[in-house]
């Protein structure tokens, strides 16, 4: 397998990205000049990485959804603990789209396709594939690709990274581009080696052992998707496509892992939800119902608890209350406290009108599990809505004082100060929204209509003009880098 992963394996990232990105990539990298001048070091991976984030979290199939974001931040960190580099930053983040896939870029970012998490039947097959991306990442093969490269500039290499989205989005596009020569000999530069490849795996079975998971999930998970490749031929997904299954390799895997001997090794109960989460949000609502109803009338399924909190949540996008209702009472019963079944919940409850039972269960349900992302952004959504944008503020800024770049968590509290119409606090967790999204120029305008806004006292207003100073100079330091 030649590539099992990232930035630059992935189709199309090449004379595409150069011609639709590269414009946009400029306006916001640093001055970093020729890598092939400088060492690549850690610090310079992760500031590539964060700028390609943002285009990254820009494209409509990037998604963050809390409960599934969440799992795989815990999943991916497990590894990471037990890694060759615990130190390392890791950020995990779904990537709605069908097909079986997953990449790395730089910096420690793992990008994970839903079809990835519906293809693998156990928690230890889809762990299997992050650990390998994470050993990536800790043998700092992506930095030494990138630094090897001549006459490539930081620029050029982030447009080619950010590429990827388009390229997956159009695979007409994508073989046309890459058919010019050029373009082709760019990729082969930027393959990584078959020794990286023996590498990435040899620590990922060390990382899957270390973590309490199955090592030998990685050649079954392997082999599974060799067969597969019989059935697709010329329309394989992209992972069949740019990430090739050899038996070299699923041999040499089952001989690192015939030692460690056969055990069970349970899933997470969360596992399967999430999986049934991704299904049910991704297809359309009735063919989602259709889909869970058969798989219990039938009895054919893997768990029964992640069947009925899949239908439970097709049925409430499908609006049918009434099914929802009593699918999620059927799941309370079969997996009682569970976070992920307690966001549920909340959720049924706000879309049944039911204000007033749904702020209770929140106030409980925060209780049982005070960090779980999902039930404190719908809390202080609810509490917004109804009037209470001072309750609100208290659900959510000690939260950002333990996340501070939680995006979303300043959105809710600029609605929260918008509703009280407090214009200072607004424009400013508004502009650190836009900050973190990579629009400095608006982050500026927003910080600039605080120093108007004439409701903040002297403290709050002294450090809206600092930020505002070290908004502007990051800014300059953007326009000089797009104009060289």
């Amino acid at each position: 397998m030649q590539n099992y992963h990232s930035i630059v394996r992935l189709p199309l990232l090449l004379l595409l990205a150069a011609l639709v990105c590269v414009r946009s990539s400029a306006q916001t990298l640093p001055d970093l000049g020729d890598v092939s001048q400088a060492v690549f070091s850690p610090a310079m991976e992760r500031r590539l990485g964060e700028r390609i984030m943002q285009q990254v979290r820009a494209d409509r199939s990037y998604t963050d959804d809390p409960v599934i974001t969440d799992y795989l931040n815990a999943l991916g960190n497990r590894l990471v603990a037990v890694s060759p580099d615990p130190r390392q930053s890791f950020e995990f983040f779904l990537i709605q789209d069908p097909t079986v896939n997953a990449f790395a870029l730089p910096g420690g970012f793992i990008g994970i396709h839903g079809g990835l998490i519906l293809t693998a039947e156990t928690e230890s097959e889809l762990a299997s594939v992050v650990a390998h991306e994470v050993a990536h990442v800790t043998q700092r093969h992506i930095a030494r690709m990138i630094a090897g490269q001549e006459r490539m500039s930081i620029a050029t290499l982030a447009a080619m990274a950010i590429g990827l989205l388009a390229a997956r989005s159009n695979s007409n596009l994508a073989q046309a581009v890459i058919a010019g020569s050029q373009a082709a000999a760019i990729q082969n530069q930027l393959d990584f080696s078959r020794d990286h490849e023996r590498e990435a795996d040899r620590v990922g079975v060390q990382i899957l052992q270390q973590s309490g998971l199955d090592p030998r999930a990685m050649p079954v998970f392997m082999e599974r998707l060799q067969r597969a490749t019989r059935l697709y031929e010329s329309n394989a997904p992209a992972y069949l496509r740019t990430h090739p299954v050899t038996s070299e390799r699923i041999a040499d895997l089952q001989n690192r892992t015939e030692d460690f001997g056969y055990r069970q090794f349970p899933d997470n109960p969360e596992f399967q939800l999430v999986r049934a989460r991704v299904r049910a949000l991704s297809e359309e609502p009735r063919r989602a119902v259709q889909f869970f109803e058969q798989g219990l009338k039938e009895r054919r399924f893997i768990n029964e608890a992640a069947t009925r909190y899949g239908l439970a949540l097709a049925s409430l996008r499908l609006k049918d209350m009434q099914r929802a209702r009593r699918e999620l009472a059927a799941l309370e019963r079969v997996l009682p406290g569970q976070a992920a079944v307690s966001a549920l919940r909340g959720e049924y409850l706000v879309a049944s009108g039911d204000t007033a039972a749904a702020l209770a269960h929140y106030v409980a349900a925060l209780g049982a599990f005070p960090h779980y992302r999902a039930l404190v952004y719908d809390y202080a959504d609810l509490l917004i809505k109804n009037s209470r944008a001072e309750m609100a503020l208290k659900v959510v800024e000690p939260r950002l004082r333990e996340t501070p770049d939680d995006i979303r968590l300043y959105t809710l509290q600029s609605r929260s100060y918008a509703a009280l119409g407090r214009r200072l606090p607004q424009h400013r967790a508004q502009a650190e929204v836009y900050a973190r999204q990579g629009h400095l120029g608006a982050a500026v305008e927003q910080l600039q209509l605080a120093t108007r806004a004439g409701d903040g006292d002297f403290y709050q207003l002294s450090a809206v003009e600092a930020r505002l100073r070290e908004l502007r100079a990051q800014l300059r330091e953007a326009e000089r880098a797009a104009k060289q």
